[in-house]
């Protein structure tokens, strides 16, 4: 077994800069449907919710980086909420070996945070 972690800390004004210069563009190239759909749900706090998914893309990124051959997109990885409200993040390609896949993340007002476990078999 290989466990791998990642962890991604933006500034929420970055995000808020990148949506507001570049709109649909950068928002369609980084984040699914469902993701842009609930973080407008989110109105004033929407800002905090797209780092907070920025993020943990990033996160995703380091933990997977060294043990997956191909290239991955923003959109390889999507996070939403269980029932209860913990966070998951989807990985929606095959990722060879991988058992497992966890997040945490965290936003307060100006700063956004995630961080991320995989497991992998051997």
């Amino acid at each position: 077994m290989k466990i791998t972690c990642g962890t991604d800390i933006i500034e929420i004004d970055r995000i808020q800069r990148a949506i507001q210069n570049a709109g649909d563009k950068f928002l369609q190239t980084v984040f699914t449907q469902k993701e842009i759909e609930y973080c407008e749900t989110k109105k004033n706090q929407k800002y905090q919710h797209y780092a907070a998914r920025f993020a943990a893309k990033e996160a995703a990124f380091k933990a997977l980086s060294k043990l997956v051959q191909h290239k991955m997109d923003w959109k390889m990885f999507e996070v939403a909420k269980l029932q209860n409200g913990k966070p998951e993040i989807k990985v929606n390609r095959e990722i060879a070996n991988l058992e497992s896949i966890d997040i945490s993340i965290s936003h307060c007002k100006q700063y956004a945070t995630a961080n991320v476990i995989a497991i992998f078999s051997q």
